[in-house]
């Protein structure tokens, strides 16, 4: 069989097709999120118990240097000082109970071995997602979902950079921000409902929030690599 050049192009420009064909058909392959909230649930199975005592315990820590810093001004900064190593010790623990492994109350802490590291990423994002909302509020909505598993990814790589897991998360996110966005809103509604029990209700409204949150990154982090390995 003679090849002329336009059969050459012609060969290529299919061969192109049928790659991005299989890359779009990875790419759709997602969970859906009332599915990703029911794997939370069974994940937080039989440990409702350590769930809710640790985030409690994370927010009361994380609530007393804000309340300190409402009448000490000077330890407004300290808030920011824990910020990224409490938001990643957070990201280790939720991915614990998200992959059924085992987790422990002082996870949450385990931040602070990576300090220098979450701090930096914390102060990037709060800086990027400002500099957005300068511009309009909408904007502002959408840095801070291209940036959410910014923790997620420092939590799972010990060699990514501060600035790295920030791009990393972007790009991951490239697609479903408004999939991690419609999931938000469907606790939106459960949050209403836990306000009409006095605020009780979101003893377990968070750790469910938390842990849908870690199987979302898992989610999002199986289609990358399948994008990837096409």
């Amino acid at each position: 069989m003679q090849w002329r050049p336009e059969t050459i192009i012609k060969t290529g420009r299919n061969r192109k097709a049928r790659q991005f064909g299989k890359l779009k058909r990875k790419n759709n392959m997602k969970t859906e999120n009332v599915v990703l909230m029911k794997m939370a649930r069974e994940s937080l199975s039989g440990k409702w118990g350590l769930a809710i005592g640790t985030y409690v315990v994370f927010f009361l820590v994380v609530g007393a240097i804000q309340v300190l810093a409402r009448y000490f001004p000077v330890s407004t900064v300290l808030a920011f000082i824990i910020g990224g190593p409490m938001a990643l010790g957070l990201a280790i623990f939720s991915l614990s109970l998200a992959r059924n492994q085992e987790a422990r109350l002082e996870q949450i802490f385990l931040g602070f071995n990576k300090f220098g590291l979450s701090l930096g990423a914390y102060l990037l994002m709060l800086l990027f997602v400002l500099l957005w909302m300068l511009l309009l509020i909408i904007p502002g909505i959408i840095a801070g979902l291209s940036y959410s598993l910014t923790f997620y990814i420092i939590a799972d790589d010990d060699s990514v950079g501060a600035m790295a897991a920030i791009d990393k998360s972007k790009q991951m996110m490239y697609g479903f921000k408004w999939k991690l966005f419609r999931m938000e809103l469907r606790f939106l509604g459960w949050a209403l409902l836990c306000i009409l029990t006095l605020g009780i209700g979101f003893l377990w409204l968070i750790p469910w929030i938390q842990v849908s949150m870690a199987k979302f990154y898992d989610d999002v982090k199986g289609n990358q690599v399948a994008a990837e390995n096409v």
